[in-house]
C-alpha cells in the first residue's frame, strides 16, 4: 500500500479493499451492501478529490471544524459533492457546524448530545440520520455508551422528532487478537438484533464497524458500513 497522494495511488487501494470485500463476501456467502467510508480526517482536500475521481462518494471527519472546513473548499474545487460522515466524539457546542449537510452521525453516545442534535436540525428543518455509538471493548479511552446503556438510549433518540436512529457503531480494540475483536463485533451485532426486534417502528440498517487494520472480520461479523482511512490515503500527515 503506497501513501503518495495521486489519483492513481488512491484509486489503486481503493480497487483492492472492494475485492477485498468481494473475496469475503463470496467465500461467506454474504449478499448485503457494504458501504466503504473514505476516513479523510488530517488528509488534505486534494486527496479528497483524488478519492471522488476513483469512486468514492462516502467520507468520514472526526472533527467538527474541519469537516466544515473541507465542506466548504470541496465546493470549490469539485463537481461532485460527497456524503459526509462524523465519526469522531461529537461535542455538543460543536454540533451547529456540521448539521446543515452532514448525512450521517456515527458517534451519538448519550441523550444529551442527541438532544442538542435534535435542537440543531430543526433549526434547519432537517432530519438527521444518526447511529448510536457503543463501547463493546470495555476500554476507558474509547468513547460510547455501555452495552447495557444502549436500548434504553436507542428508545429514547428514537422520540426525538428531527433524528433518525439507523443504527449502531463501534471502535473495535487496537489489537492483533481476532478472537478479541471478533468478540466485540458480535455484541454489536446482537445488540443491534436486539433493538430490531424491540423497535421494529425505527429503520435499523446500519451496522458501522471496521477500519483499515479489522474490516475484513467485521465484513463477517455483519458490518453495513466499513470506515477505511490508511488503507485509502496512506499513513496520516499531521
Amino acid at each position: 500500500m503506497e501513501s503518495t497522494y495521486s489519483k492513481e495511488v488512491v484509486e489503486k487501494n481503493y480497487k483492492q479493499i472492494l475485492e477485498n470485500i468481494d473475496l469475503v463476501k463470496k467465500r461467506f456467502g454474504i449478499a448485503r451492501n457494504i458501504k466503504v467510508v473514505a476516513v479523510s480526517k488530517t488528509h488534505p482536500v486534494e486527496a479528497i478529490k483524488y478519492a471522488i475521481e476513483a469512486g468514492i462518494r462516502d467520507f468520514g471527519e472526526n472533527y467538527a471544524q474541519e469537516l466544515k472546513t473541507k465542506y466548504e473548499l470541496l465546493k470549490q474545487i469539485s463537481d461532485v459533492q460527497p456524503n459526509w460522515h462524523f465519526i469522531g466524539h461529537l461535542q455538543t457546542n460543536k454540533v451547529k457546524y456540521i448539521i446543515p449537510f452532514v448525512k450521517l452521525i456515527h458517534s451519538v453516545d448519550s441523550f444529551h448530545l442527541a438532544n442538542e442534535i435534535n435542537r440543531q436540525a430543526e433549526k434547519h428543518n432537517r432530519v438527521v440520520d444518526v447511529l448510536v455509538q457503543v463501547n463493546t471493548s470495555g476500554e476507558e479511552s474509547k468513547f460510547g455508551c455501555e452495552p447495557e446503556e444502549a436500548l434504553p438510549l436507542i428508545d429514547q433518540i428514537g422520540q426525538l422528532p428531527n433524528l433518525r436512529v439507523i443504527g449502531l457503531m463501534t471502535i473495535g480494540s487496537f489489537s492483533t487478537d481476532e478472537n478479541t475483536i471478533r468478540k466485540e463485533f458480535r455484541l454489536l451485532r446482537s445488540i443491534f438484533e436486539e433493538a430490531k426486534q424491540k423497535f421494529p417502528e425505527l429503520p435499523l440498517t446500519e451496522l458501522s464497524m471496521g477500519m483499515t487494520n479489522d474490516y475484513m472480520i467485521a465484513v463477517e461479523e455483519g458490518a453495513t458500513i466499513l470506515r477505511i482511512g490508511t488503507a485509502i490515503f496512506g499513513e496520516r500527515h499531521y
